[in-house]
């Protein structure tokens, strides 16, 4: 069972030179990430006088997206695994593929990651406000939730379907890109109602720089919801006892 692979490690990991320096790919992934994909919704905005909200828009977001997080997921890749993103990172843990100190530390600098990459395009564009993540007219924080964890097990399914499961063979980039396409795709579905964020780390940088906290807990709860239901399913269903290896986080 996945529960009895989850392993705490301990304070050590936290001084580790390969944990610092996966930890900093972890911060350095998510500020090209965060930076490209927030940069382009105020680029658009800029552009079309604040039409980010409209169909256009939400093609642009998506495409965006994908392309930032593959490229993102591919230069973290072979150094932290590439998760740019705290749910990642969580599920990663369920399953018993990295420890809980080395976790925290993926979690610390992808925050990190993103709160500096939206100071940066803050300061860069003169001033123009991140915009923070937010539930639309009419949507309810439980319709957002369900939104959230929805996506957020698509994703974290594909990373473990095309990164993690070892008998995955050499798929090479394809899980890169794979990833990029699932983010991408369910901005299209979940954009136009919560903003479709699937990552904690996405959200925080954007709360913290405009200081906007309406609903924040969703973006949280959702993805780490989502995320511990597909690794759980993944594991439990396909990696089987026989099949099961016990993954350094590099290999992720």
């Amino acid at each position: 069972m996945p529960i009895s692979k989850i392993a705490i490690g301990n304070s050590t990991e936290l001084s580790q030179a390969d944990a610092l320096k996966a930890a900093l790919a972890e911060f350095i992934s998510m500020l090209i990430f965060v930076f490209a994909g927030e940069g382009s919704g105020m680029a658009y905005n800029k552009l079309t006088n604040n039409g980010s909200a409209t169909a256009a828009g939400l093609v642009a977001a998506s495409l965006s997206h994908a392309f930032a997080l593959f490229v993102a997921v591919s230069v973290g890749a072979n150094i932290s695994g590439g998760h740019v993103n705290p749910a990642v990172t969580f599920g990663a843990f369920v399953g018993g593929h990295i420890t809980l100190f080395r976790s925290i530390l993926y979690w610390i600098a992808q925050l990190l990651g993103s709160v500096v990459a939206c100071l940066l395009l803050k300061f860069a564009t003169g001033g123009l406000e991140t915009c923070a993540f937010a539930l639309s007219s009419g949507v309810g924080a439980a319709n957002a939730l369900v939104f959230e964890i929805v996506m957020t097990f698509g994703l974290v399914y594909t990373v473990y379907a095309t990164a993690v499961d070892p008998k995955k063979g050499e798929v090479g980039i394809i899980a890169p890109i794979a990833i990029g396409f699932i983010v991408g795709a369910n901005i299209l579905a979940g954009g136009a109602f919560d903003g479709a964020s699937m990552n904690p780390a996405v959200s925080f940088g954007p709360a913290v720089v405009s200081w906007t906290w309406d609903n924040h807990w969703v973006y949280w709860a959702g993805p780490f919801i989502g995320s511990a239901i597909a690794a759980l399913v993944y594991e439990i269903f396909f990696i089987t006892p026989n099949t099961y290896e016990q993954l350094p986080v590099t290999d992720y």
